[in-house]
């Protein structure tokens, strides 16, 4: 749905539905994919450092999803997994050091001899999670309109489909 919305919806936004209608993109982890929380912990390193080049990064993200899929990380370490992360973060013009920074997982206790710590992005996914709950989603793709949860959008949906939903419900 991410790439059908980026490149056949977002274009439209500023040209047809200027003051009527606002996107927002909201990141949901699949928590039963351990590393969908690595994929959106990088996402969220790149929005803190450079948010115009969010949308950039989330497209090859998508694009380039089967990398970072189970199978394609069960033999890597956290910090191995965010490296290739930051190294794709790079190809969006993102420094790739300072993306890494905010992934890298400590291998030493914090200061306060915490072993659980997190990394630089981590209080930004609680933020996510927290808010996901109290709208209401759960899973991904979920699609609210006016606030409520849109149920007859659906992950296939194509841009003439797209197009289609917004002209009967967005007022012209």
């Amino acid at each position: 749905m991410f790439l059908t919305l980026n490149t056949s919806i977002l274009p439209l936004i500023p040209q047809q539905y200027a003051g009527k209608l606002q996107i927002i993109f909201r990141q949901q982890i699949q928590p039963w994919h351990p590393s969908s929380t690595l994929v959106h912990e990088a996402a969220l390193a790149v929005l803190r450092l450079s948010p115009e080049k969010f949308y950039p990064f989330s497209q090859m993200l998508f694009e380039r999803q089967k990398e970072f899929f189970d199978v394609s990380v069960v033999k890597e370490t956290r910090n191995e997994t965010y490296r290739r992360l930051a190294k794709l973060a790079k190809e969006a013009e993102v420094d790739e050091e300072k993306v890494y920074g905010l992934l890298e997982i400590a291998d030493k206790p914090g200061e306060d001899g915490g072993l659980n710590s997190g990394n630089g992005v981590t209080d930004d996914v609680k933020v996510m999670v927290k808010v996901n709950r109290l709208t209401g989603v759960h899973v991904t793709p979920t699609v609210l309109f006016n606030g409520a949860v849109e149920n007859s959008i659906s992950s296939s949906f194509t841009g003439e489909q797209w197009k289609e939903w917004l002209e009967k419900n967005i007022e012209q």
